[in-house]
């Protein structure tokens, strides 16, 4: 049993402050299955999936990362909702109220939430529906571990014979045509090459991915701050808390927590080192980036309308899902992430015009999963992606011309994210003394709107792989999926593919967005023109 890695152990320390559960829904048809053998397929597959047979384990006043431990499925991790009426409308608005809850991943990391015989559900095909839920804690896993998870889950396997179900963290296909602009193979997360494994659907909730870049740039100021002596461990320790006398502690976090505080000195010394590696890698960027071999870094949005800060915070949630067949969203020599980020471009600013705010320039955070770490890393993170700040170029009135534009953007933004100087960076935050990031974390101010943004919404996009899945005897019909929202992302996108179908995910804070279907609407006219356009010779 190891320590988590540092981006794990945040995401589980940011869920005490704030929302940021991840939640995959698959649209089942419903073939009557009673709801205790739903439970007992659900109690049966897990125990045949590793990532879904542990709970998280803390040490007192946090002296080292939280680690895994095993633990066995528990009643409560599969919860049937019944509707006032079994209906879409209602469904959806079920969902809010799902999407508000949280899993303390130190009790259980996931659970599913099961709603039966939905009628109305969108796409082609008739019958009721059997919507299945995966909510799952943010240090378990990003959008492309979660993906293969629920895929494990869901699949068909022989039981009968001991068949695992297959677990695999890279990504499948779902191809256009071709790619024009994005500089890649045009899969649905518009991946520009098969060395990385596809654009994944976690991000901190409101764009405190944002949030969470700054941390980590605050970790390097602090790897170089060890370099020159001017950092102590002990006050932030304290900080955390004295550590436990008295009471009842298992004898293994006894040792664990002695071992803990014997490594922070070796530690502390790791990130001497690699601090001094990312000051040089930081001038090597920036003489790179001078001499026009690299992609300049994003720049910052101002903030919108739909980005200012709500007093009461976020009281609500809302969702709604407009399900494609695939083909409608594709265009030749674009992926669908540059399509739908063209459309969201067009659909953005007619709300806000609409709200008297002309705005010039919008942006997107497009999160992007990097490299699996190599054979021997002493880094393996279940959350390894970064977050892309894209320019949407909004004041271009060429749907066309704006589409090659936002697939260049996307293409520079993943070549810097790709440099291996990057990862030195990185590396300072694998060998950070968990008391002073859990310090920081905890001191982070995610209430206030910055001045300058790396986007006004978020469009996270993956591949879930082809239709083959199945639950209660019946098959999938569509995925979907809903990247969070917080204070200064209230409007968040998610594109997911499974088989022939691409659901758009629409995911917002009423506090602010308090017309969701209009905007829902404008979103839907504007796939239709950006199609149009793409298409037109």
């Amino acid at each position: 049993m190891s320590a988590m890695a540092p981006q794990d152990a945040t995401m589980y320390w940011l869920s005490k402050r704030t929302r940021n559960d991840l939640f995959l829904l698959y649209c089942f048809h419903d073939e009557g299955c009673p709801t205790e053998e739903l439970r007992a397929s659900v109690a049966e597959r897990s125990a045949r999936i590793d990532d879904l047979r542990v709970r998280l384990r803390e040490l007192p006043a946090d002296i080292d990362y939280p680690s895994w431990m095993p633990c066995e499925f528990a009643a409560e991790q599969f919860v049937e909702h019944r509707l006032v009426e079994p209906n879409w409308v209602h469904l959806v608005d079920a969902l809010g109220e799902v999407l508000g809850t949280g899993v303390d991943a130190a009790v259980r990391p996931w659970r599913v939430h099961v709603f039966r015989g939905v009628v109305d559900a969108p796409g082609p095909e008739d019958g009721p529906a059997l919507v299945a839920v995966l909510q799952m804690s943010h240090a378990l896993a990003d959008g492309r571990r979660a993906a293969a998870i629920a895929r494990a889950l869901f699949i068909e396997s022989d039981v009968r014979k001991g068949d695992a179900p297959p677990l695999s963290y890279r990504r499948t296909g779902l191809v256009a045509p071709s790619s024009r602009g994005a500089g890649g193979t045009g899969v649905v997360d518009g991946q520009a090459d098969a060395g990385v494994s596809g654009v994944c659907r976690s991000v901190i909730p409101g764009g405190e991915t944002q949030a969470l870049s700054t941390l980590f740039a605050r970790v390097r100021e602090v790897g170089w701050a060890v370099v020159t002596g001017g950092l102590s461990i002990g006050s932030a320790v304290v900080a955390r808390g004295q550590m436990i006398v008295g009471g009842r502690i298992s004898t293994g976090t006894l040792v664990d927590s002695a071992l803990g505080l014997l490594c922070i000195p070796v530690r502390l010394a790791s990130t001497a080192v690699r601090g001094y590696q990312a000051f040089h890698a930081q001038q090597q960027l920036a003489y790179l980036t001078d001499t026009g071999r690299l992609p300049p870094p994003g720049v910052g949005f101002l903030p919108s309308q739909v980005n200012r800060t709500v007093a009461e915070g976020i009281s609500q949630h809302q969702v709604r899902m407009l399900v494609c067949a695939a083909e409608r969203l594709r265009a030749p020599g674009d992926t669908v992430t540059v399509v739908v980020l063209t459309a969201v471009s067009l659909a953005l600013a007619r709300y806000l015009a609409d709200r008297g705010e002309h705005v010039e320039r919008l942006g997107a955070q497009v999160p992007m999963a990097l490299p699996e770490p190599s054979a021997g890393s002493d880094d393996d993170p279940r959350n390894n992606y970064r977050s892309l700040g894209v320019d949407l170029f909004a004041d271009e009135p060429d749907l066309r011309l704006r589409a090659d534009k936002i697939g260049t953007a996307l293409a520079d933004r993943r070549l810097r994210a790709r440099h291996p100087l990057l990862s030195a960076q990185d590396r300072v935050t694998a060998t950070l003394p968990a008391p002073l990031l859990r310090r920081d974390v905890d001191r982070y101010p995610l209430d206030t709107v910055p001045d300058s943004i790396a986007g006004h919404t978020i469009v996270s996009s993956v591949d879930r792989g082809p239709a083959d899945l199945t639950f209660g005897g019946g098959r999938v019909r569509f995925t979907a999926g809903f990247p969070a929202v917080g204070s200064v992302m209230h409007l968040t996108h998610g594109v997911h593919g499974l088989g022939d179908t691409i659901t758009l995910s629409l995911h917002a804070d009423p506090a602010v967005l308090p017309d969701l279907d209009t905007y829902a609407s404008l979103l839907r006219s504007a796939l239709d023109e950006v199609i149009a356009a793409l298409r037109t010779c």
